[in-house]
């Protein structure tokens, strides 16, 4: 192994490691689904680690290609600005649409009274809530199979930057192995990143008292994923 390939197999886990932690998009919107689907530890690991690979495996294969085929770098630098547009429109929308149905499922729980007489001249009442009669739970259940594969999605779509340009094609001029362990180096330090971040911070989450704010849960997980989406787009997170 050369020193120069050293060098860069270190920077790999250096870049992937401070990229992951540094962009809010490789974690929240883990964190607050897992918190508003309640969602199990299991189901958070392996959608965090399908959504990593989807978005570590589809900048590789693009890197690969190109230097396979010669493609010129800043060809393959404007079509990675284009997929990370697409990922954070993407983000945006579904962080919008997420937000909307979260405060339309709040306002539907806001318990209210009901007052029942009864002919012997009795009277009680009993709190109700709409989201609890009126919502059926096969539409839950479709909601939370359907949202891990909207992330996904959005991740596919989601480049990572700095792969290609300072990492892949620099070691592509060492060797193809040591391209293959740039990569490989790069994301797995970038999942770990991911998952350790999530792990942790959802951990954290429950230990937090929500009681009181339970039912906005969905509504603030929209809005946290709006806002990284709109990070991404307009402020360059």
């Amino acid at each position: 192994m050369t020193n120069e390939l050293t060098v860069l197999i270190i920077a790999s886990a250096s870049i992937a490691f401070f990229h992951t932690v540094l962009g809010p998009d490789h974690y929240l919107p883990f964190i607050v689904m897992a918190k508003s689907g309640k969602w199990s530890l299991k189901k958070t690991s392996l959608v965090t680690i399908l959504c990593g690979l989807g978005h570590v495996l589809s900048s590789v294969v693009l890197g690969i290609v190109g230097i396979v085929m010669g493609i010129a770098l800043f060809k393959l630098e404007a079509f990675e600005a284009f997929r990370g547009n697409l990922a954070a429109w993407g983000l945006i929308g579904f962080g919008l649409i997420y937000t909307l149905w979260g405060i339309r499922r709040a306002v539907r729980n806001k318990p209210h009274v009901h007052i029942h007489n009864h002919d012997d001249g009795i009277k009680h009442e009993h709190t109700h809530s709409h989201a609890d009669s009126h919502l059926h739970p096969h539409t839950e259940e479709s909601k939370g199979n359907v949202t891990p594969w909207v992330l996904f999605v959005i991740f596919l779509f989601g480049p990572c930057e700095p792969l290609i340009p300072l990492l892949m094609y620099p070691a592509a001029k060492i060797s193809i192995s040591g391209t293959v362990i740039v990569a490989a180096t790069f994301s797995v330090v970038t999942i770990t990143t991911m998952l350790g971040i999530v792990l942790v911070s959802t951990f954290g989450i429950s230990l937090l008292p929500f009681s009181k704010i339970e039912k906005y849960t969905h509504a603030l997980a929209g809005f946290t994923i709006l806002l990284s989406g709109l990070s991404i787009q307009f402020l360059g997170l």
